[in-house]
């Protein structure tokens, strides 16, 4: 028996014996992902005939490396109910796709089926999520990967071997199309909920791409794709730790990033996917590309042929969409790769094939009904995550929570009724009466409490607004005790607009989108004529709550002047629109903490709540306002708590090497209102001496428990070692000094104290 085929062996030692068998354009085909796998087939009624594109490819190669997207059903896959795979024609598809490539394949390699799965899966009847920006507002990994875990089986049973996964960014500019993408501002709270989600999908049998390495969301001026103009302290200290976090969780693959940093673009940078991805991390699995981003080397190569060199050379492994890694074959010929490298690439690949048992077991059960994971009734983990993600940030007069009833409501607002709109980027078509719009849920507690709801949009989420509409709104408003306006944007594909080769929005004239990958803002107010029904309804003198439903944050001085009680809700999911009623009546308690500070303007930027010491931040001759609106971490809720402290680091430590086990804080909450309650401390240091300016604060730690009405919960948080470090330019060092800490929760520091380190 050949070595490779005896499954008694490690994954390596078959993937090298394997390898030694092979032709170079065999390997080089284990390296392209040059098809969209949506656009491979065509299906007429049950059957599903595959083109002669996908034919053609796997006879060239002897077989096929990957294959992206086989399920994806979005406006730019063109793939529908009518047109795409559901139900059972998703592992019949699969399972044939696997059975063709096999059969014309040499030795039988089978290909990998990798697709997105940015907040859940791209697929029709996929089980989706909030967004990764509403994810972590819930602050809860355990709670995240609850959730996720209910994708990976899904995703399991259809056959996935790589789910792409967004979970790398950290979102600094949030002009950003893609903000919605990040799990926030914070390094640490995006480390956390990266290992979250990828430990939650490796252990339902889903191996994970991590994208995007790295820097993505620094950005020039919020543009998609820009210069990340950074040095390497900021690099190491806020956007590799989510990188460092996957390699920890068991990542199978890191996708490289659009951007470039310091002039060198990701996929070209030896320095950032080798040296210190496999050299300082250790990481053994696969580079990706991003889609055609290999062939946008073009503009520092002119070459097609020396782009997929460059990549190659980098550290690249296996390309996606480009043409530049099919010329691989020449540039080994022409001495640009050594062939050694294209063995070191294809060998992973491989190898990560015989790890997931493709060899043994390359196709999966047939007739399973892959709709009942998008079912809140059997499913019901991505409802909670997406009853702990809207955060409360302004309840004057403790105007809510709604109780009793009797009362007159308006319900208006664009985004109240549009289920879309609250589901994000990358989201596949929803079958009619799937999820819950908040014009939905609050028709049905209105009328379980007895109050009198009435509703009209007021106007168009896009656009100009209709004098009629914003009349009658008004002319409702002042009939009624309360106003609910629910405004916001939306990064829906569905209704209309042309993309770019990579999925990106290309054209805005014919879209209605004001988020989204390619879709980024100069100013980040509320899209059409949304201000202006905010401030009829004012107006109106009535009671005023404001819901907002975005991908990113929205500047927000005038709308806070305007409301009475503020809801923010990043794309909170199907099941979203339930939860924000819910918790507007009571029935959820506020649970939600900003992952992302908000500006009162534009001109504020950036207002990240972690900026360096050795400046003073937003401080303008023309603007008031010193500091965002609301800073990262805050978030009211319904009820009140006490603090005190437990047990904290006070003066010098003692020791020998003080610090090298982290340090503890102990403290306790009482809740002394009359509900019960989320208590989130959050514990953040600031070092005044060191080697090296520090963090203004720096988030170490956090956790969050419910505490009932009169009673107490007590935590531990801690300072671990390696949030005490800086980095001297060469290495991590813990330098002496004093270092002050502060735990806070709702955006207010409620304990803190010093040590020092010496």
């Amino acid at each position: 028996m050949e070595a490779y085929l005896d499954k008694s062996l490690p994954p390596a030692e078959r993937a090298r014996d394997l390898l030694g068998r092979m032709s170079l354009r065999e390997k080089v085909g284990q390296l392209n992902q040059r098809l969209y796998g949506f656009a491979i087939y065509e299906r007429s009624g049950e059957q599903i005939v595959f083109n002669d594109e996908f034919r053609a490819e796997v006879e060239r190669y002897s077989g096929m490396g990957a294959l992206y997207g086989l399920y994806r059903a979005d406006p730019w896959s063109a793939r529908d109910f009518a047109s795409g795979l559901d139900g059972e024609l998703s592992p019949r598809a699969r399972n044939a796709v696997q059975r063709y490539v096999m059969e014309h394949s040499r030795f039988g390699i089978p290909v990998l089926m990798a697709t997105e799965c940015p907040h859940g899966h791209q697929a029709l009847d996929g089980c989706l999520l909030p967004v990764n920006l509403a994810a972590a507002a819930a602050f809860d990994p355990r709670l995240l990967a609850e959730a996720a875990a209910v994708c990976g089986r899904q995703l399991r049973e259809m056959g996935v071997d790589l789910a792409l996964v967004s979970c790398l960014d950290v979102l600094r500019d949030p002009r950003w199309g893609r903000s919605e993408e990040c799990f926030g501002e914070d390094p640490l709270l995006c480390s956390r909920l990266t290992e979250a989600v990828i430990g939650a999908l490796r252990g339902e049998g889903v191996d994970v791409v991590a994208k995007h390495l790295c820097a993505q969301g620094e950005t020039t001026g919020g543009v998609n794709a820009s210069a990340a103009r950074i040095g390497p302290r900021e690099l190491r200290e806020i956007h590799l730790p989510p990188a460092e976090a996957a390699v920890r969780a068991g990542a199978a693959g890191m996708m490289a990033a659009y951007n470039e940093i310091d002039g060198i673009y990701c996929h070209a940078n030896r320095r950032l996917l080798t040296d210190y991805l496999r050299g300082e991390l250790g990481f053994g699995g696969i580079v990706m590309s991003d889609g055609v981003a290999l062939d946008q080397l073009d503009a520092v190569t002119g070459s097609r042929l020396l782009s997929g060199a460059l990549g190659m050379n980098a550290g690249v492994d296996m390309g996606l969409w480009d043409t530049a890694f099919s010329l691989l074959e020449e540039a080994v010929e022409r001495g640009l790769v050594g062939e050694e490298r294209i063995d070191e690439a294809a060998g992973r690949v491989l190898e990560l094939k015989f790890r997931r048992g493709l060899f043994e077991e390359p196709f999966v059960a047939e007739g399973a009904h892959w709709q009942v994971y998008a079912s809140p009734e059997r499913f019901p983990q991505p409802e909670r995550l997406a009853e702990q993600t809207p955060v409360l940030l302004k309840n004057s007069g403790n105007l809510l929570p709604l109780t009793g009833g009797g009362r007159r409501i308006l319900l208006t607002g664009p985004a109240s009724d549009n289920i879309y709109a609250q589901l994000g980027d990358y989201t596949p078509p929803q079958r009619p009466g799937s999820g819950s719009t908040i014009h939905q849920a609050m028709e049905r507690l209105a009328g379980e409490r007895g109050d009198a709801m009435s509703y009209m949009p007021g106007c168009p989420m896009f656009g100009a607004h209709s004098d009629g509409a914003l009349a009658l709104a008004e002319s409702a408003a002042r009939e009624s005790d309360l106003v609910v306006v629910v405004l916001g944007g939306s990064s829906s594909r569905f209704s209309g607009g042309e993309f770019d080769a990579n999925g990106a929005l290309l054209a805005q004239e014919r879209a209605t989108m004001d988020c989204g990958e390619g879709v980024d803002a100069c100013e980040l107010r509320l899209p059409g004529a949304q201000m202006e029904l905010l401030r009829a309804m004012r107006r109106t003198g009535r009671p005023l709550v404001t819901v907002l439903i975005a991908g990113r944050p929205y500047a927000m001085e005038e709308i806070e002047r305007l409301s009475d009680a503020i809801i923010y809700a990043f794309y909170p999911g199907p099941m979203g629109g339930k939860a924000i009623a819910g918790l507007i009546y009571g029935e959820i308690e506020p649970a939600g903490r900003l992952p992302a500070s908000l500006p009162d303007t534009v001109g504020q930027l950036p207002v990240y709540y972690n900026y360096k010491d050795s400046y003073a931040a937003m401080r303008y001759y023309d603007s008031p306002q010193s500091a965002p609106r609301w800073h990262f971490g805050a978030g009211l809720s319904y009820t009140s708590f006490s603090w005190r402290e437990k047990k904290g680091p006070h003066g010098a430590l003692e020791g020998e090497n003080p610090g090298e086990n982290g340090v503890e804080i102990g403290v306790e909450a009482v809740n002394t209102g009359g509900r019960g309650g989320y208590a989130v401390p959050q514990l953040y240091i600031h070092r005044t001496q060191g080697i090296a300016t520090s963090r203004a604060r720096q988030l170490c730690d956090f956790k969050k428990l419910f505490i009932p009405a009169g009673e107490r919960g007590e935590f531990t948080l801690r300072i671990a070692p390696e949030s005490l470090r800086q980095w001297d330019g060469e290495r991590w060092v813990t330098p002496p000094g004093r270092i002050e800490w502060f735990v806070c929760d709702g955006g207010e520091t409620l304990l803190s104290g010093e040590f020092t380190l010496s």
